[in-house]
């Protein structure tokens, strides 16, 4: 099925925003993902309907329907494997591959991708931790707790991020919060939510917006 970039975005969006969620997705909250206005959200709505690709009536929000999920997730999966190639293969950092990733995700070519996938031998998550989902759209979704929902004396291992942003993930890097590190909860704070983490021998304090992003695998 060919679809233009908007439509695959909005897709992706309902996928993510509805991903591990039981409810449907509001008009509201995908024009505030879209950074659009309700109405052209609505006017794409009614579209996708007619493509069968989504499932939607005024005012009860929207979900995919199985034709739409299975686009969705083929263009995760291309997004996710050029993300992985843009840092092992060309040496961008984690904070750079996004923009990028979001134009080349579109290329539509089911063998490249395929190709691209066997040349990284394959790999399971992209840069920031988020499952990639396989050539038969199987996506396994991971067992990672925020670190807000741990408790002190619980210990794990930096496996993703919530937040995408460049400035949350150069703030990821300067700090040494990085996948693959492991830390211990030594105190939260209740008056803010902050929280005291040992990390590599030394304590670190991250506020409760940090806590909310980093996600672990205990």
């Amino acid at each position: 099925m060919n679809l233009s970039f908007t439509e695959e975005n909005y897709l992706k969006n309902i996928f993510h925003l509805n991903f591990n969620v039981d409810e449907n997705v509001s008009t509201n909250a995908l024009a505030e993902v879209l950074n659009t206005k309700a109405a052209s959200v609505t006017d794409m709505l009614k579209k996708l309907s007619e493509k069968e690709l989504v499932n939607y009536e005024k005012y009860q929000g929207v979900t995919l329907t199985k034709i739409g999920e299975e686009q969705a997730i083929t263009v995760i999966r291309k997004h996710r494997l050029w993300e992985v190639f843009l840092v092992e293969k060309l040496n961008f950092k984690w904070d750079e591959v996004h923009d990028i990733a979001e134009e080349l995700e579109h290329i539509n070519s089911e063998k490249l991708i395929n190709r691209l996938d066997e040349f990284l031998n394959f790999p399971k998550t992209d840069p920031h931790g988020d499952p990639i989902p396989d050539k038969n759209g199987v996506l396994k979704s991971q067992e990672l707790i925020p670190v807000s929902k741990l408790k002190v004396g619980d210990k794990g291992l930096i496996s993703g991020v919530r937040e995408h942003s460049a400035e949350f993930l150069k703030y990821l890097d300067k700090t040494g919060l990085i996948l693959g590190e492991s830390l211990n909860i030594i105190e939260i704070i209740n008056f803010d939510g902050s929280v005291m983490l040992l990390i590599k021998g030394k304590q670190q304090m991250i506020s409760r917006e940090v806590a909310n992003n980093l996600l672990i695998a205990t």
